[in-house]
């Protein structure tokens, strides 16, 4: 007996164990991301080893984006601002806003070319860049985000199709897995609707409208969760305004309450929007969503 006694005091798995252990638990899985992310950065730099590559800026070797590249266009999103006005879907004919957007960046040089060559070129890794700079201008747009719904605007049947991805979902995954958004919730819900082709690449402000107006639907699993939840809509570059407009209309006519968007890269900014955006009050009040 003796001998037992002192076999199962000397057993860890049969000793008291300390409550100071469960508190680590809720960043059990974001220590695995990031380990997993240093090893698929560790792989990735092998490969520019084994299969040399150029930066997609300036072309210097070894690297997608190079150190100077990737600094410049860290530097691009540092102050992401309110976009919403060059986008004339999201305002009335007297300037009302209709859906107030928060940008990263201005859409040009490096920010641009990375997002270009991201999405079109198979580069993935930039993801590693892309995505933190997506992730501050939503934490910049909605400050602690509790309890908001970040409904990401899906890529067309045809472009999924040629790329295999979603250049939003794949950013937004990322900043997940990296527990970068805390306290928010991804809610996939959106689909493209069955209808003709919606390509708006060469297209002006009103084909443009023409051509993305009824072509969103929420998933029908969906509906029930975005109902009475305040919504933020989510995509890579913001143009006119027409797609943001119609994913609005679709979450709104499941019931979400769609206070806003953002969006990774603006274009064409115009004279006096470089501002910078007030955190938590910017998207604060839910918004009209017509499509105009």
């Amino acid at each position: 007996m003796g001998t037992d006694s002192r076999r199962r005091e000397r057993d860890p798995d049969l000793a008291a164990v300390s409550g100071d252990g469960a508190r680590h638990r809720g960043v059990h899985h974001a220590r695995l991301a990031r380990f997993a992310q240093g090893v698929g950065d560790a792989f990735a730099e092998l490969l520019a080893v084994l299969a040399p590559v150029e930066c997609v800026c300036c072309g210097s070797e070894d690297s997608a984006l190079c150190g100077a590249c990737a600094r410049q266009l860290r530097l691009l999103c540092s102050r992401p601002f309110r976009a919403e006005g060059q986008a004339p879907a999201l305002l009335t004919v007297d300037g009302t806003v209709l859906l107030p957007v928060v940008a990263g960046g201005h859409y040009r040089d490096e920010l641009a070319q990375a997002l270009l060559s991201f999405k079109h070129l198979g580069q993935g890794r930039l993801a590693s860049v892309l995505a933190p700079a997506l992730g501050k201008a939503i934490r910049s747009a909605v400050g602690d985000g509790l309890g908001i719904c970040l409904v990401p605007v899906p890529s067309s049947n045809a472009a999924f199709r040629r790329r295999g991805f979603s250049p939003v979902h794949l950013l937004l995954g990322r900043l997940r897995r990296l527990d970068a958004l805390p306290g928010m919730h991804l809610a996939d819900a959106l689909k493209k609707a069955p209808g003709p082709g919606n390509g708006q690449k060469g297209l002006g402000r009103g084909e443009r409208a023409r051509r993305v107006r009824g072509s969103m639907t929420v998933r029908p699993l969906q509906k029930g969760s975005l109902e009475g939840r305040a919504c933020v809509i989510v995509d890579d570059v913001l143009t006119t305004g027409a797609t943001l407009a119609e994913a609005a209309r679709a979450v709104s006519a499941a019931g979400g309450v769609v206070c806003g968007a953002v969006v990774l890269a603006a274009t064409r900014p115009p004279a006096g929007s470089d501002l910078p955006t007030g955190g938590a009050d910017t998207l604060r009040e839910p918004t009209q969503t017509k499509n105009k």
